[in-house]
């Protein structure tokens, strides 16, 4: 890859009670040659000293403190807000249980530059084995399993229906034209309405194959069987609502399909998650969006308590 001059790129990182991980996170970046990061940490009100934690080890953090857990969506609009009233430096959206290197954040504004129809960029994602997680996803409307993992030639450079937030470089101009996140999903699938927004005003997504990033899943692992599923459930609704409001093809195959998913769970005796699919189920059809965190939790709390063991 060619040398850059030294660029700016305003990186934007959340956290919600894991301190460490978002240090461990940032800490590498300081020590970067070519790329001047300007890190945004987002903390949505999390409980405990992690504010003070982050401040006292990344002393030039620009640091927000949301006064409630405004979810992925908000949460990274806060930070975006700021990094766009600074100028139209790259937007680098990282997950704290990620990791990218400088060569790879390199290599995908290279590419920005390259291709300037391309609004957002991500890398290959892997796990922490190394073993690939995704390279691009598929729209959620039309498909249940949403992530790409091959393509049929070896071009570097290939455009993708949507993209995840785990690591992704977006252009600044983009989100001036697009707009931001609809905060109404909260957490979930939220990219993917950007990349649908995005395509709607002429930007492509893309994977850069060059460049790679991976995702420590495992580490937010509790809370896949109730939130996750919660939110993954729900939104798909949402997405519905947002791109797809006259389909009645598409609003009958997922409602009958998330009432097939509940009943197979809740007769396997997976009731937490059975009780996660349901709210998701009746907010989806009744257009109940935004944060429920508490509720879910308490609902499958509930649930966990009544099961036989």
């Amino acid at each position: 890859m060619p040398p850059l001059s030294i660029m700016n790129v305003s990186i934007i990182l959340l956290n919600w009670n894991a301190a460490a991980d978002t240090i461990a996170c940032l800490q590498p970046m300081l020590a970067w040659q070519q790329v001047r990061p300007c890190l945004i940490v987002v903390d949505n009100a999390s409980q405990g000293d992690d504010v003070a934690q982050i401040r006292q080890a990344l002393p030039g953090v620009h640091l927000i403190e949301n006064e409630r857990n405004e979810g992925f969506s908000g949460g990274s609009n806060r930070g975006m807000a700021y990094a766009l009233a600074r100028g139209d430096d790259p937007i680098l959206l990282l997950n704290n249980d990620a990791m990218i290197g400088e060569t790879a954040v390199l290599r995908l504004a290279q590419t920005l530059q390259e291709q300037p129809d391309i609004g957002m960029v991500v890398p290959q994602l892997l796990d922490e084995h190394g073993e690939l997680v995704a390279v691009g996803g598929k729209n959620p409307a039309f498909h249940l399993q949403t992530r790409v993992q091959s393509f049929a030639d070896d071009v570097p450079v290939q455009p993708v229906e949507t993209i995840s937030g785990t690591a992704v470089l977006i252009r600044a101009t983009m989100l001036r034209q697009v707009g931001l996140l609809d905060e109404r999903f909260f957490f979930s699938t939220e990219m993917a309405d950007l990349s649908l927004r995005a395509r709607q005003h002429g930007f492509v997504c893309a994977v850069d194959r060059r460049a790679q990033a991976s995702h420590t899943i495992s580490r937010s692992a509790p809370l896949r069987s109730s939130l996750y599923v919660y939110y993954i459930v729900r939104n798909r609704f949402l997405i519905l609502r947002n791109h797809y409001r006259w389909r009645l093809d598409l609003h009958s195959f997922w409602l009958a399909y998330t009432v097939a998913l509940w009943l197979k769970l809740w007769l396997g005796g997976q009731r937490v998650t059975a009780k996660a699919v349901w709210l998701a189920l009746g907010d989806g059809v009744n257009g109940r969006f935004g944060g429920q965190n508490e509720r879910v939790l308490a609902a499958c709390a509930e649930v966990s308590r009544s099961s036989p063991k």
